[in-house]
């Protein structure tokens, strides 16, 4: 049989060049019809939902069968699907049908769905795929705007049984076919559609499985979105690809109790997981030492950490917690990566563990790289995310001068091999721009030019900052210009196209900041408080993040090129030097939590008080400055975090509020006042 090297465990590089992750599912079904493919917990600890790889191949082949007769082949097919098996299912379908996977987060109730025209929009989608639940939730509202009024739906279901012959052979694409659109997260502007082949997928995947270590005896377990590049490739490809059963729990699950992910660890015997860096932090913080108790994490050959910055006081504060629990410092596993290149760039061998390089920050500064001692006044830690595996070839360049750097200096990182997928959807400029670059002096090679900041030490990649403006919270990319624009609409007294956002770093990760210039006629009669508490207003409401720090800038001194761009490096710089021309700031200061929030007469009186001490200890809030009269996005709630709050809420009063509730300009007072009345209703 044509792909035995895949049921017998032993994959070569060749394989990847020659078949397609549908055919790799059909050999199993084939083969191994019983075996389970995926098991999602639907609640995150008991509530198991499983699929064989016989039962996935039937429903990729029904839903395939009902997107070539709707005319889809070659089309792109929005999907929209809660986490669980139902996107699985589609996925394939598409794949196995010949249509461009187009994965989106499913619109929240009550927002705005902006986002999901401009994806439809910029794709050419022509489908939507969804289950009942969000087709009930969401076709109707789609009617309302004439970009998506014309589009099609299918229901996956919803569909009967006998309606499609799933014995029969279905379209089988070529290894260079564009298998899915990744667009790239957080942007209200026009977004970018990474071209993802079936040949990017299989490639990537064998390099994972090389570098991670993976077999057909591995256990991948997930709580990663599936529309995300990391959830995707890694929770929902991988296991396929090796022939090993995917543990899939959703991510509002780990969100409202980290200890899920561990204890899922634990119970399925996981051998391969991983997050960013704020979910390790996030089961340090979220985890008591009672529940700890009967972990057991010794099933782990690798926990990877990416997708933002790594810290090394994050590794070092998880491998003291839970060392004591089965995990091994040689479990950890950094690694980088981006959806340009499929997922993963670089990653060191499986069972070594992190190492770390002490720099002066001084010299990084100015791109340049000196060893220090860990007590000098400048040291600053990276940690290494190892180097690159099959035919990908990185390299350090100087952004300015497109040539090769010296060893001793920080430069761009760029990216050649076949896990570079084949450029951004319908956007040949950007592409070309970004995917063709040349290494002056060099050969005729192209690679991609990732805007990330690194350097070699010993053949070991490590990662300094970004060139380009993006700014990464909780593992999402967000671009400067939305983030920008959005603030400056959110009150008359800013001036347009005259603020900069950017991140700065802080003990426990990066952090928003948003720097803005007042209008002149405004500076005189100035409300500080109102204007930043706008902004952190409208940032939580488009976004569902907080907002830092605000300074509102003297008219005309934001810093600016000779053209008039905002220069945001620059920017960023001034703010941490404290000399840019600030008329009036707010900035949420790290305050010790040093109130408990426990009460034990469930009143409205103490309901208030637990709401406040929560506020001011998981937003960093100091008490005086909790107002109840104001919106609670307005002191900095995001979405993790307001699934914390609705997690906190229902353990401690028994009462469940939706997050999307938290973001609907829901003062202190009435967040209150509603959860009183759910808990009388109870009673």
């Amino acid at each position: 049989m044509a792909l035995d090297n895949f049921l017998n465990d032993c994959i070569t590089e060749e394989d990847t060049f020659k078949y397609t992750l549908p055919e790799i599912l059909q050999a199993r079904a084939l083969s191994s019809p019983e075996k389970i493919a995926y098991i999602f917990v639907r609640d995150g600890e008991d509530d198991e939902e499983r699929i064989t790889y016989q039962e996935l191949d039937q429903a990729a082949r029904k839903i395939a069968f009902h997107l070539r007769l709707a005319g889809a082949v070659g089309d792109r097919a929005l999907m929209l699907f809660p986490p669980g098996l139902d996107f699985v299912k589609a996925l394939f379908g598409c794949f196995y049908a010949g249509v461009i996977a187009v994965p989106a987060y499913p619109p929240r109730k009550n927002r705005s769905l902006d986002r999901i025209k401009t994806l439809v929009v910029d794709s050419g989608s022509t489908i939507v795929l969804s289950n009942a639940d969000i087709a009930q939730s969401t076709e109707r509202s789609f009617s309302d705007l004439e970009e998506l009024r014309q589009m099609k739906w299918l229901v996956s279901d919803s569909l009967a049984a006998d309606e499609s012959p799933i014995d029969k052979a279905d379209y089988n694409p070529a290894i260079s076919d564009i298998a899915l659109l990744q667009y790239t997260s957080g942007s209200t502007g026009r977004p970018k559609g990474v071209m993802v082949t079936h040949q990017n997928i299989v490639r990537n995947t064998m390099f994972i499985r090389q570098s991670f270590g993976l077999s057909n005896k591995s256990v991948s377990v997930t709580w990663l979105p599936s529309f995300h590049d990391m959830g995707l490739i890694d929770g929902v490809i991988d296991p396929i690809f090796n022939g090993c059963p995917g543990i899939i729990i959703p991510p509002v699950a780990f969100i409202q109790k980290p200890l899920r992910w561990l204890k899922a660890i634990t119970k399925y015997k996981g051998t391969h997981s991983g997050a960013p860096n704020f979910a390790f932090d996030h089961c340090v913080d979220g985890i008591s030492e009672e529940d700890r108790a009967g972990l057991d994490l010794s099933s782990l050959n690798t926990l990877y950490c990416g997708a933002e910055p790594i810290r090394k006081s994050t590794f070092t504060r998880f491998i003291d917690v839970f060392t004591g629990f089965g995990l091994k410092t040689t479990m950890l596993y950094p690694c980088y990566g981006m959806a340009e290149t499929t997922l993963i760039i670089a990653g060191p061998p499986a069972g070594r563990g992190p190492e770390y390089l002490c720099i002066s920050g001084n010299l990084l500064e100015q791109n340049r790289i000196l060893k220090v001692k860990e007590d000098a006044t400048d040291a600053r830690f990276l940690v290494g995310v190892g180097f690159n595996w099959l035919d990908t070839d990185v390299k350090i360049v100087n952004p300015d001068t497109l040539a090769l750097c010296n060893n001793d200096e920080v430069g761009e990182i760029w990216v050649s091999g076949s896990i570079v997928t084949a450029g951004y959807w319908n956007n040949e400029v950007v592409t070309e721009a970004t995917f063709k670059a040349r290494i002056k002096g060099g050969t005729t090679k192209e690679y991609l030019r990732t805007g990330d900041l690194g350097f070699f030490e010993h053949d070991e990649l490590y990662i300094t900052g970004r060139l380009k403006d993006m700014i990464i919270l909780q593992g999402r990319n967000y671009y400067p210009q939305d983030i920008e624009f959005v603030a400056e609409a959110s009150h008359p007294a800013l001036r347009l196209n005259a603020s900069a956002a950017f991140s700065v770093d802080a003990e426990d990760g990066e952090k928003l900041v948003i720097v803005a210039e007042v209008e002149r006629s405004a500076i005189r009669d100035l409300d500080v408080e109102a204007v930043c508490d706008a902004i952190r207003q409208h940032i939580a409401d488009e976004f569902e993040q907080q907002v830092y720090a605000i300074q509102l800038l003297r008219t005309a001194s934001i810093l600016k090129t000779s053209s008039g761009k905002i220069q945001r490096k620059a920017c960023r710089e001034g703010f941490l030097s404290k000399s840019l021309q600030v008329v009036g700031e707010s900035i949420f200061e790290s305050t010790p939590s040093t109130s408990k929030t426990d009460s034990e007469t469930p009143d409205i009186t103490s309901l208030q008080a637990w709401l406040i001490a929560w506020i001011h200890i998981h937003l960093k809030i100091p008490f005086e400055r909790i107002d109840q009269s104001k919106s609670i996005s307005v002191y900095g709630l995001n979405s993790m975090k307001a699934v914390q709050l609705q997690q906190d809420v229902l353990t401690k009063f028994g009462v469940n509020i939706p997050p999307y509730v938290f973001f609907d300009k829901i003062t202190v007072k009435e967040l209150c006042e509603r959860a009183f009345e759910k808990m009388k209703e109870i009673e």
